[in-house]
């Protein structure tokens, strides 16, 4: 088998990891782990396991005057991330906020020309508005805008989310390039740890472990181990043999089997409306994402 299929196969597994972790996590919370307990927990075992990684296997030193930039990425892309999507999962569908998600190449733009590291085209301006388009009929989905709506809330929280792990991916880039890849995530995610204890601790230390059934015992810890962990590594697989833009055509995949998840698990239903938002948002996300051919 060559080693383009291996990463191929890697990359289709990491993002069925993701499909399915939307609605274990959602079967999860809130009546047996609360959201940011669950955040304590994931990034706990997610620490353990990378920083064994990198002790062990991978070790490199870092620079003291880089450890602040891993600092605010541990903020952006974990702390602030994961918080906001739990507790945006919590409130809204599987689907709809596996759909929202996709809207974070959009998002990467957006911060890359907000901070001069990239020119907005015509292409891709019509790209940002299909992209919005497609986020709001979501996010408004049900008929009028209530402010009490929990999935109302729950849409608004998983975009933010999403918009923060858009800063991530802007703030991370170069030190992606100066250091491996573990180096980055396991400093990034002892960071988060450190930034959420303050938040998490006490909905942490109220699960009732010897009530909880088994079934949620091993999605709770599919969540940790698999998504967390196991979905990291295979991505990285996957980009040592096939190049970036490959790999990011994968994100279309990730709500397609989340839906289907959802669907067979009878967690949540499909709706021309929610079908319709996936397709424009897609359409969004190619026009953004797409190099144009060079003469």
């Amino acid at each position: 088998m060559s080693k383009r299929l291996l990463a191929h196969i890697a990359l289709f597994t990491a993002n069925l990891i993701y499909g399915i972790n939307y609605t274990l996590a959602k079967d999860v919370m809130p009546d047996f782990i609360q959201p940011l307990g669950f955040i304590i927990l994931r990034v706990s075992g997610a620490v353990l396991l990378f920083w064994l990684c990198y002790r062990l296997f991978f070790y490199e030193k870092v620079a003291k005057g880089d450890l602040f930039k891993l600092a605010l990425c541990g903020l952006f892309g974990f702390a602030i991330n994961q918080m906001l999507f739990f507790e945006g999962l919590n409130l809204t569908t599987p689907i709809n906020a596996a759909v929202i998600m996709v809207t974070n190449p959009i998002l990467v733009l957006i911060m890359g020309a907000f901070l001069a590291t990239e020119a907005i085209t015509k292409r891709k301006l019509l790209g940002i508005t299909l992209g919005a388009t497609g986020a709001i009929s979501l996010i408004t989905y049900g008929g009028a805008v209530e402010l009490n709506s929990d999935h109302f809330w729950g849409n608004i929280m998983v975009l933010m989310n999403a918009a923060s792990y858009g800063v991530y991916l802007v703030l991370v880039k170069p030190l992606m390039q100066k250091y491996k890849p573990i180096t980055v995530i396991s400093w990034v995610f002892l960071f988060g740890f450190i930034y959420v204890i303050p938040f998490g601790w006490n909905e942490f230390q109220a699960i009732e472990w010897m009530r909880m059934p088994t079934n949620i015992l091993w999605k709770a810890g599919f969540v940790v181990i698999c998504t967390t962990f196991m979905a990291y590594l295979l991505n990285i697989y996957g980009l040592k043999s096939l190049n970036s833009s490959t790999v990011s055509t994968y994100i279309y995949l990730q709500p397609v089997l989340a839906s289907l998840v959802a669907v067979f698990a009878g967690s949540d239903s499909l709706s021309p409306v929610k079908i319709g938002a996936a397709l424009i948002i897609f359409t969004g996300v190619y026009l953004v994402s797409v190099r144009p051919k060079q003469n």
